[in-house]
């Protein structure tokens, strides 16, 4: 087999590979021979059939078998010899399109190799972690959330306003004609919760118990009954009561309404999560730090192919963050600007500088590890975390979209263990801040 390297810029390879037609015949002799010892032909006993018989029966199947073999013989072959890591899929042809047996075959190999990756002296990346305390303050503003949540509705005097909640009989009608499922009594409808159609709850703003109100809305488009969707309603409404919201007491009946024994013991309950809550924001701020450092650090040619796809990975996204309104994917080619590459090449680089940490440092993710990390996911599916957990297992891709952030942090975890980090005692509003600056910079 030749060899003949025809393209070396940058990372891509190309290769012409020229095979003789004589190993070619070996490897299609060897196939029909293999065929012809399991072989039964009448009037010849097993493993005794003609050559050329075989040949003819069978000969163009196995030239296609022996030729994709050794297509692949070459690739492997190729890579063991190079030590090149191809950054996808390697694009293979036949150049001589026009093959038949008894000619030698020619194939073109072209790719684009991964880098190979400089190492980073991460001793000498300073960092600093900051330290959040829980302060008091911070609790008791948990507790007056938790307050409001718990609020109750008193009868009160004068007319309703936002956040109040009005006691409503209505009846709805379309063109004068009232529809299934368009009235009801004594129903308790809280302003500004949006839960009735969009812009029904404004119109009862200002009225008073015992007064009745001619509400005109619009259902959308996409209601969910067709017979409603995109149609002017009018809803005649008594508004029987207006009540103000009263937020519970903070006490001990409070702290036992969201499961602790005691208001001291839901207090230590918000302690504790809120220190959580900080040292997720905390380290979350030192990852990104650590990144920016790496990305800093990183200097190495990146494979164009890789850069493009996650380039357009990016447009795509966000094009959807922008165009919620749009569920599918049947929309024009989404083209990425200078803004999406630039994000494109830092998350390739950065993952491929990861990628060759965790393998030189052997980081593994253990089968406890993994468990854990499905059995948090599945927890978001109330009553169906053992069908979550089934799939997941049974999911390839799934198990590597929970792999790949658990490796990546273990990654982390490694280099930050040989910076140099500094600790700093702030306050949740100083951290805020820091998380701030990230965003403007």
């Amino acid at each position: 087999m030749q060899v003949t390297e025809t393209r070396a810029e940058g990372l891509k390879r190309a290769y012409a590979v020229k095979v003789p037609a004589a190993a070619l015949g070996e490897k299609v002799a060897e196939k029909l021979e293999a065929v012809r010892a399991d072989f039964q032909m009448k009037g010849f006993r097993k493993g005794k059939a003609p050559v050329p018989l075989l040949k003819k029966m069978f000969g163009k199947s196995v030239l296609g078998e022996a030729v994709q073999e050794t297509v692949d013989d070459a690739l492997r072959s190729h890579f063991e010899t190079t030590g090149d890591q191809p950054a996808s899929q390697p694009d293979i042809k036949i150049a001589n399109e026009d093959f038949k047996e008894g000619d030698d075959l020619d194939i073109e190999i072209a790719y684009e190799r991964l880098p190979e990756i400089p190492e980073i002296d991460f001793r000498s990346i300073s960092l600093e972690r900051l330290v959040a305390e829980v302060e008091d303050g911070a609790v008791g503003e948990a507790l007056d959330n938790l307050a409001r949540t718990a609020e109750n509705f008193e009868a009160k005097e004068g007319a309703a306003a936002e956040g109040d909640q009005v006691v409503i009989d209505f009846v709805g009608s379309v063109d004068g004609e009232k529809f299934e499922g368009g009235a009801a009594e004594d129903y308790p409808l809280v302003i500004g919760s949006n839960s009735f159609i969009p812009g029904f709850e404004p119109q009862l703003v200002g009225a008073a118990a015992g007064e009745e109100r001619e509400v005109k809305v619009s259902f959308p488009e996409n209601y969910g009954a067709p017979n409603l969707a995109g149609r002017d309603a009018v809803f005649a409404c008594t508004v029987k009561e207006v009540r103000g919201p009263v937020p519970a007491q903070v006490d001990d009946a409070l702290a036992q309404k969201f499961g602790a024994e005691d208001l001291e013991a839901l207090k230590g309950q918000i302690r504790e999560r809120l220190g959580e809550e900080y040292k997720g924001a905390a380290r979350a701020l030192l990852k990104r730090r650590l990144l920016d450092a790496l990305d800093e650090r990183a200097e190495f040619d990146l494979p164009e192919s890789l850069v493009d796809i996650e380039a357009k990975q990016i447009a795509h996204q966000l094009w959807h963050e922008e165009h919620k309104d749009v569920q599918g994917h049947d929309h024009p080619e989404i083209e990425p600007d200078e803004e999406h590459l630039k994000l494109a090449r830092r998350r390739v680089g950065l993952g491929l500088l990861l990628a060759e940490v965790g393998k030189t440092a052997e980081v593994r993710i253990s089968n406890e590890e993994m468990t854990q990390a499905i059995m948090a996911q599945a927890r978001q599916y109330p009553g169906q975390e053992r069908a979550f957990f089934d799939f997941v297992r049974q999911n390839e891709q799934a198990l590597a979209q929970i792999r790949a952030p658990l490796y990546e942090d273990k990654v982390i975890d490694y280099i930050l263990e040989l910076a140099t980090i500094t600790e700093r005692t702030v306050t949740k509003d100083e951290l805020q801040a820091e998380f701030d600056k990230l965003d403007e910079a």
